[in-house]
């Protein structure tokens, strides 16, 4: 009977001990990489996890992860992508803090705001000057004819975003300021029902509401097309994952700008996949495609002076706290690898 009981104990022990350590084999490494162990029981290179956050609807990004290029590129790598997908740039900063993003793309107020508070990413390529990317909608029957009828208005807009970048940019070349109007925050979706509902007097917003609210007659814009307002778009990568993983990052750059290529030598099926994404004619997407110039390049002396004078802006009116020298952030050596 005792030699039994002592039986059972020795069953119970190794039963844990198996338990330990089949736990321990399955726990999570954490990080950007994922350890992983052969059949032979040595173990394996470990997988580097890439983080990429799809910004809005009409990009790149969209069209790699529609074709699985990046995933393609990344295998001879040992790489893996996990998609994450945002409908603006301010939220991506807070993920990009936490290390759940490390590569993306942000419109000039996240980029900038970003920038100003320290958080550590660099710019790595210009997407666009952004000569038409934002405006400012009303609805087609509203008396307000331009931009000096908004003093006074409701006008909604997502803070921290490029829209809210240009409207400081637009009302201060008609003589108003950012005081000068009832500003209502609201992220994008918020903002269409609002201003389809009648609750704004105007919109502060980009493609394709621009594009699909004025060619269905639901919306006009007072402010678009404008004269030396630009919103440049920028690639940005996690500071610590570019260093860390430099050949991953060239890989990134590569498909990127296999994309913009397709992109632009097919427009028709380019705008099919968008058409698709965001449930807009496809009549209408065709049009929005065919004005837009997909690129990618390093950032110019143009376009850095835009994006000096937009956070000089933002700092005047207290959107930031910390003065900003936005060529610091850039790092236009990256792409220079890919585009030559």
């Amino acid at each position: 009977m005792k030699k039994s009981k002592q039986t059972k104990a020795a069953y119970v022990i190794s039963f844990a001990v198996l338990l330990l350590i089949l736990a321990a084999g399955c726990s999570d490494t954490g990080g950007n990489k994922a350890s992983s162990t052969a059949a032979d029981g040595t173990a394996a290179q470990e997988k580097i996890k890439v983080n990429v956050a799809i910004n809005g609807s009409l990009n790149a990004l969209v069209i790699l992860k529609n074709k699985g290029w990046l995933e393609e590129e990344f295998k001879a790598l040992n790489a893996e992508v996990v998609w994450s997908e945002f409908s603006n740039g301010p939220p991506i900063l807070e993920s990009l803090s936490a290390k759940r993003v490390d590569l993306s793309l942000l419109g000039d107020g996240a980029t900038i705001s970003g920038a100003s508070a320290g958080l550590p990413f660099q710019v790595i390529a210009l997407l666009s000057k952004g000569a038409k990317f934002n405006a400012v909608l009303v609805p087609p029957d509203s008396p307000i004819q331009s931009v000096k009828d908004l003093k006074g208005k409701k006008v909604g807009l997502a803070k921290g975003t490029t829209a809210h970048v240009y409207l400081l940019k637009v009302l201060a070349k008609y003589g108003l300021s950012i005081d000068d109007v009832q500003l209502i925050n609201l992220q994008p979706d918020d903002g269409a029902a609002a201003f389809a509902s009648g609750q704004l007097d105007a919109w502060g917003t980009w493609d394709p509401h621009i594009t699909n609210l004025t060619k269905t007659n639901k919306a006009r814009t007072i402010a678009w097309d404008e004269d030396n307002i630009l919103a440049p778009s920028s690639l940005i990568g996690r500071t610590e994952f570019l260093n860390e993983h430099p050949e991953v990052v060239t890989a990134f750059l590569k498909s990127y700008k296999r994309a913009i290529d397709w992109m632009n030598a097919n427009q028709d099926e380019t705008a099919k996949i968008f058409a698709n994404r965001v449930k807009i004619p496809q009549d209408i997407m065709k049009s929005l495609v065919a004005n837009l110039s997909f690129t990618v390049s390093g950032y110019t002396a143009e376009v850095l002076q835009a994006q000096q004078q937009s956070a000089d802006q933002l700092l005047e009116h207290g959107f930031i706290k910390k003065k900003l020298d936005f060529q610091s952030v850039v790092n236009n050596e990256w792409i220079e690898k890919v585009v030559k």
